[in-house]
């Protein structure tokens, strides 16, 4: 990533950032501590204002920025109790094939390796559906396997009939 840096007399330091298609992030920070922050489309274009911060709060949201409220992991390096196998939640859209079906009938452990351990529907978590359970359009699975099998699943509940 490229970051141009221009002294702006009067005012401060202005820092410019590239983004993806051309656009560009804009920090301008003032002497007195203050932030603002701009998105600029293109090279030509005029810049348009998202943020104005005070110093205080250019503090905080530089610190959460840096990592120091919450730090991302890489998901391939953290080590869970459950060894290779991790949690995830899948929403079940109207146009996906496995809506109206019974979890007999979709058989996803057959089909992506993923074991669904409890079904949430309208504020309320059903532990263990049965294979009776009809799959409803708004369900959110909730499920546990593996990276590979939890993509398929992902895959498999998304997929559209048409």
């Amino acid at each position: 990533m490229t970051v141009y840096e221009t002294d702006v007399p009067g005012v401060g330091k202005k820092f410019e950032l590239d983004l993806t298609g051309g656009a560009r992030a804009v920090v301008l920070l003032h002497h007195d501590g203050r932030v603002e922050l701009f998105r600029r489309d293109a090279p030509d274009a005029d810049s348009e204002k998202l943020l104005d911060l005070t110093s205080q709060q250019s503090n905080h949201l530089g610190s959460i920025l840096e990592g120091a409220y919450f730090e991302s992991v890489d998901l391939d390096e953290i080590s869970v109790p459950l060894g290779d196998a991790i949690l995830e939640w899948v929403e079940v859209t109207d146009a996906s094939p496995v809506a109206g079906e019974t979890f007999a009938d979709a058989d996803i452990r057959a089909e992506t390796g993923a074991s669904v351990i409890a079904v949430q529907r309208d504020g309320e978590t059903e532990p263990n559906p049965g294979p009776d359970t009809v799959i409803e359009a708004g369900d959110v699975l909730v499920s546990l396997g593996t990276r590979e099998e939890q993509q398929a699943l992902s895959k498999f509940v998304r997929e559209t009939t048409d």
